[in-house]
């Protein structure tokens, strides 16, 4: 993304300018060049790195940086130096004259929120889980596996038997009897891009059927030798319509031995479901698969507050067991604690619900539980439940924090890729679309904002508010409840808020300009992504077509700033 910082002066005065005067397409006022940097200031190296990376932007011309930090959620948990460490940054921009503006708001990505209260995760529903009292603590009922065949031991030549699909079984996908994790043979695939170019697919698919609203475990042992696309695989879970279900991102190396993957997924309101194995865009290399199993999940990651209840009833559900008398134990102490504060992992060891003296459930008794677990999105993304009131008290509390110590010159919401929403209670009992609920969520932050440092200008990403990116009319979006869900949510955006438009991919890119435009919200395009620095070239020509576009911002994800100079000078080939 390609976006630089905004003067305080030039941004007062923007904001202040009647749309008459920005009204017409014409050459970009680039006010704002900016650099977009996260790291963690509690390190003296990274320090030294965001001083020397700020005497470059300066040099080249830009006019500021985009400073995230996860520790902004932190300020009362951190020893001295870390705000030494700030300071030594936010003075090397004032001497720079470069504008500081700090991300803040941890919407879409709320790991650093939820290290303040896990408990404040978005919840997905697991209703009436069959669980049986032996030995004095619940256990899953006893129910059949909905997998077939999970260690591969049945086949007709190089087809497994109850999987109904493969990628090219005696080509790409064989039966191997001489490597094996469990049993007397695994599953073999290889050289998957030789035999595939097209696209690399290399995968196994098994139909099965679950119950509604229920949480599984899957697991599955995997070994590699000189396997080329690691990145590309995946244990998707898709249902009726390709609705996805699980998005988890496995960690592999190109050569390891046998290690077990673990994840989860909800069924949510489908009874159907289709479990593949394998990776999407493979190469060269062998990869094994062996011993698949599914499970109950149980309490793993099992949110618990008022607004994701938990209940314990009788199989016929007349009777309402009561949690301290009846049965105890019942909450995740790894929830959001996995190593430290505010990371979530796919899968523990559930934690175990007892049953204490003087209960009223009996050995042998089955159980229907019912509560609300979180999901993880990629490799450990877990969003903030919206309609929480308590997320908002925090949220106040770093605007605060981020004031008094930063005193930064804007603040930048990071409302994208909102994932998970719409699903426990809290959300439910307001009776409102997910993208009603984010259109008063980004009112809310907004006025949280103004009210604390009154005057200086506020952003947000774009995509979260844009019907030709994320939020679109028809269809679903990841684990967020209904058909396009996010919908009107741009409803809720005050018209004083900058939009950071990273909608810089070509279909529909012109057409989300304009939305904003029309809304009457000045925009910075957020280019670069770690890709080829001319390709912002063909996006500022499009920007060239509409108005109040004020700026750019030179973003990567991978610390990649090689391309700093390149990019400036790409820049200043569209712009005044």
């Amino acid at each position: 993304m390609n976006r630089r910082m905004i003067l305080l002066a030039s941004a007062v005065l923007a904001l202040a300018a009647p749309l008459a005067a920005r009204a017409q397409p014409g050459p970009i006022r680039m006010r704002h060049r900016w650099v977009y940097l996260s790291t963690n200031l509690l390190v003296a190296k990274n320090v030294e790195g965001a001083v020397a990376l700020l005497e470059r932007a300066a040099r080249d011309g830009y006019t500021g940086i985009v400073l995230a930090d996860s520790k902004f959620m932190r300020w009362d948990d951190l020893p001295e130096r870390y705000l030494a460490n700030v300071r030594t940054v936010r003075d090397a921009c004032r001497t720079l004259r470069l504008d500081c503006i700090a991300c803040v708001m941890p919407i879409g990505y709320s790991e650093s929120l939820l290290a303040r209260d896990p408990n404040l995760a978005e919840g997905l529903p697991v209703r009436d889980a069959p669980l049986v009292v032996r030995g004095g603590r619940f256990v899953p009922a006893d129910e059949p596996s909905p997998l077939a065949n999970g260690s591969f031991e049945s086949s007709k030549g190089d087809m497994p038997a109850g999987w109904q699909f493969a990628d090219m079984p005696g080509k790409i996908t064989f039966i191997d009897h001489a490597v094996k994790c469990d049993g007397q043979v695994s599953l073999r695939m290889q050289d998957i891009g030789t035999l595939s170019p097209q696209h690399g697919h290399g995968r196994v698919m098994q139909v099965l059927k679950v119950q509604l609203f229920r949480y599984y475990h899957v697991s599955v042992s995997v070994k590699t030798e000189g396997f080329e696309a690691t990145d590309g695989i995946g244990i998707p879970v898709l249902a009726e319509g390709d609705a996805r279900l699980a998005y988890y991102e496995p960690k592999v190396l190109p050569t390891q031995d046998w290690t077990r993957l673990d994840m989860t997924f909800n069924s949510l309101d489908f009874q159907e479901v289709r479990l593949y194995l394998g990776v999407w865009g493979g190469k060269g290399g062998t990869i094994w698969w062996d011993d698949v199993r599914i499970e109950p999940a149980g309490l793993t990651n099992a949110v618990r507050r008022d607004g994701a209840p938990l209940r314990a009833t009788s199989a016929d559900s007349k009777t309402v067991y009561a949690e301290g008398r009846d049965f105890a134990g019942a909450a995740d102490p790894l929830l959001g604690n996995s190593g430290y504060r505010g990371n979530f992992d796919f899968w523990h060891t559930p934690p175990v619900i007892t049953v204490p003296p003087g209960s009223r459930l009996k050995e042998g008794q089955t159980v229907l539980l019912s509560y609300y677990h979180t999901a993880l999105i990629g490799r450990g993304q877990v969003m903030c439940c919206m309609s929480e009131p308590k997320v908002y008290d925090i949220l106040a509390w770093q605007a605060r924090e981020v004031h008094r110590n930063l005193q930064p010159d804007g603040y930048f919401m990071q409302h994208d890729e909102i994932r998970v929403q719409g699903w426990d209670e809290s959300c439910m009992k307001r009776k409102l679309a997910p993208g009603r609920i984010l259109a008063d969520n980004v009112r809310r932050c907004t006025e949280i904002l103004h009210k604390e440092d009154p005057g200086k200008p506020v952003y947000v990403w774009s995509d979260m508010f844009d019907p030709y990116h994320n939020a679109r009319k028809g269809g679903r979006y990841y684990l967020v409840r209904g058909e396009g869900p996010w919908y009107g949510s741009w409803e809720g955006l005050p018209e004083d808020v900058i939009v950071v438009n990273w909608h810089g991919h070509k279909e529909g890119r012109l057409e989300s300009l304009e939305h904003f435009a029309g809304l009457g919200h000045m925009q910075i395009l957020a280019g670069y992504y770690d890709g080829p620095p001319g390709r912002i070239a063909d996006w500022l020509a499009d920007a060239s077509k509409t108005h109040g576009i004020v700026g750019v911002m030179y973003t990567t994800w991978q610390h990649r700033y090689d391309d700093l100079e390149t990019f400036a000078a790409e820049v200043g080939k569209y712009a005044n």
